[in-house]
Formats: structure tokens, sequence, C-alpha cells
């Protein structure tokens, strides 16, 4: 009798990404995104066309998927400028992205990579600063529909 394969790394991701707070899913987003780039830039080393090609497209496009998740996350009415600010970078970072892989180019794909770290790290910083007791807890820049999640 077949018995289809459980991956449990898939199952807890897809169980974290459930129970998450949402400060939470932001850091796992950039840190999805972390993840892709660099299987992307490792794909631009393969030497097999069909390979290399469809190893950056798959991650690139990930990428790119994972940005526009955390562009849509953005409540621009609460976060005033910074909202704004987050909005032209993730555009920019999508724009760099889709002339990678259009170009399978690796070119821009290191700054981005760069400026998603930093966020991230900023991010993560801010989480454990929030989570300390009697520290004020404000997502108020965050989509009203991802904090309900």
């Amino acid at each position: 009798m077949y018995k289809p394969s459980v991956n449990p790394w898939k199952s807890y991701r897809q169980i974290a990404t459930q129970t998450a707070p949402p400060g939470q899913l932001i850091l796992m987003l950039f840190d999805g995104a972390l993840s892709s780039l660099e299987r992307a830039k490792v794909g631009f080393t393969f030497t097999d066309p069909g390979e290399r090609n469809v190893a950056i497209h798959n991650n690139l496009q990930k990428t790119v998927d994972i940005i526009r998740e955390l562009n849509s996350s953005l409540n621009l009415e609460a976060g005033g400028d910074l909202a704004i600010m987050l909005r032209d970078l993730y555009l920019y970072f999508e724009s760099r992205i889709l002339q990678s892989n259009l170009k399978k180019s690796p070119i821009g794909l290191d700054e981005v990579a760069k400026h998603i770290k930093e966020l991230r790290d900023a991010w993560a910083q801010m989480l454990v600063k929030e989570n300390r007791p009697g520290a004020p807890v404000s997502d108020e820049w965050v989509n009203p529909d991802l904090r309900a999640a």
C-alpha cells in the first residue's frame, strides 16, 4: 500500500506560520527571502543550463513572492513615512530581482540581500525589545488583516 511521505520540516513550518504572531511572521518572511536569494545565488554556479535556469528562476520567483507579501503587509495609513519608504524599498527589491531573473545575472542580488538582512536584523531587534516585560507592543503599521491572523 502506498503511503505518502510526510516532510516533518514542511509540517513544522506550516504550523509555525499558522500560529505565529504578526511580528514573528514578518521575521519569517525576511528569513525566507534571504534563504531563497541564497539558493538562487547557488544556482548561478550550476553548469547544466537547465538545472541552472530552474534553480535561479524558482528561487528568485519565490523571493519576489515573499517581497510582495511583505509589501502587502504594510499599513500605509498608520505607518506614515516609514511604511511609504518600505513600500518603495520593496518595489525596488522586486525590480532588481526581476532584472536578475530575466537576464540570469546575479548582479543586484547581493545588494538586495544586504538590505533585506539589515531590515531583518532591525526587525528582530525590535521584537526582542517589545517582548520585554512592560515594553509597549506596537504593530500599528502592519496591515490590520495580518494582525488579525
